[in-house]
């Protein structure tokens, strides 16, 4: 919904919540921006300002404004990850094409670590919001939305039924819903086998009606869902596979060399699978199947890093991390999820841009009959001295 689409009572509510969130720094300030926060949470301003002042946060934590010019993707994304910008709708909002069908999931997850794959989602999420701020210079008007062809040709219960990405699948979901409300335009999902009704009814119950609203379903009959496109794009923003008039260089009808098309993930990618080993500056702890561990930390100067290295002997772990605002109430910085950290040493950092108090949580409570031995080693890293400090938990629960 674009501003001069508001009513009058609409025009109400956006003057107010507007005035709430003056003093918030934003990656827009244009009100067609704005308003998207209001629309995904139904007009209710209190809402709508918790979502964006969290958003605000978890943005700073992660370092997500420096990651397009500052981070370097893996290799095996770049090359593999399935999409990619292939022009502009009639809008001027940049058209993604993703070839779902024809990835190789199964690989780009054993190439990459989950935390590496989880920033490439906000990696291309950026890129998109430049790409939507250009367009904008461009075209002297607002562009604030993008359109999507989701291709699942190629698609196999193999690589649906695959843990590790159902799980980031989910978990990528939550996290544009989150930070990146009302940015689609349309959604074009074409080439729809019978599997895919396991995919969308996988991920349905994470997606907001707005955005559900937006999508549209074809099959196999590619008269119908190019004519669809061709509504929305003009042909020559759209490649011949897909019913345009674009082909690049060597005449190619899916313009795979302007668009990552997928395809097999070589095994040189593979990450070694070594079975971590603990490092002598780690500290070891013990968690009961059903139970959890909290170690606090008290963040004395705000920007402090902090960092997190741990393995765990036999099998995976949840981990999460969030804080304690002064009234009580929590925010989640790094949603707690199951790490394979008997595969792979799992280290990260974030930012602590609140003087509170911080909790980091081993979670072992899905697992009902297997105790896990971590060892672990945090350290909070003071943006006035390279000398980082450790603190230790306070509680256990």
């Amino acid at each position: 919904m674009m501003i001069s689409q508001l009513n009058e009572l609409q025009k109400e509510t956006f003057a107010q919540f507007k005035e709430n969130i003056k003093d918030c720094k934003l990656i827009d300030s244009s009100d067609d921006y704005i308003v998207k926060w209001l629309v995904a949470r139904n007009f209710d301003v209190d809402q709508a300002e918790k979502m964006l002042r969290r958003s605000l946060e978890w943005r700073r934590a992660n370092r997500i404004d420096e990651i397009v010019e500052q981070w370097e993707p893996p290799v095996a994304l770049v090359k593999y990850y399935p999409m990619g910008i292939i022009g502009n709708d009639k809008q001027s909002c940049p058209v993604w094409i993703v070839s779902f069908g024809n990835a190789d999931w199964r690989g780009i997850l054993q190439s990459v670590s989950k935390r590496d794959y989880m920033r490439y989602v906000c990696y291309m999420a950026e890129k998109s919001f430049h790409e939507m701020r250009k367009n904008a210079l461009q075209t002297q008007k607002p562009v604030t939305y993008q359109t999507f062809i989701i291709d699942m040709d190629g698609l196999s219960m193999r690589q649906m039924s695959y843990r590790p990405f159902r799980e980031v699948g989910i978990e990528g979901i939550k996290l544009s819903e989150a930070n990146y409300p009302e940015s689609l335009r349309r959604v074009f999902i074409i080439n729809a086998p019978k599997a895919f009704t396991f995919v969308f009814s996988m991920v349905k119950p994470f997606l907001h009606q707005v955005t559900l609203d937006k999508i549209s379903v074809f099959g196999f009959d590619k008269n119908e869902w190019s004519a669809a496109l061709l509504k929305e794009i003009d042909a020559d923003q759209l490649p011949v596979y897909y019913g345009g008039t674009m082909t690049d260089s060597n005449g190619d009808p899916k313009c795979s060399s302007k668009v990552c098309t997928g395809g097999e993930v070589p095994q040189s990618y593979y990450l070694e699978v070594v079975k971590p080993t603990p490092k002598k500056y780690m500290t070891s702890l013990a968690l009961s199947s059903g139970s959890k561990k909290k170690l606090e930390y008290k963040i004395i100067q705000a920007n402090s890093v902090l960092k997190w290295e741990f393995m765990t002997e036999e099998g995976d772990i949840g981990f999460g991390i969030h804080y304690i605002e002064r009234n009580g109430e929590r925010v989640d910085l790094v949603n707690n999820e199951r790490i394979e950290s008997n595969l792979i040493m799992e280290e990260g950092e974030v930012v602590c841009t609140r003087p509170v108090l911080y909790v980091v949580e081993f979670d072992n409570s899905y697992s009902y009959l297997r105790s896990k031995k971590i060892w672990y080693r945090i350290i909070i890293d003071l943006p006035s001295s390279t000398t980082p400090y450790e603190e230790f938990d306070r509680k256990q629960e």
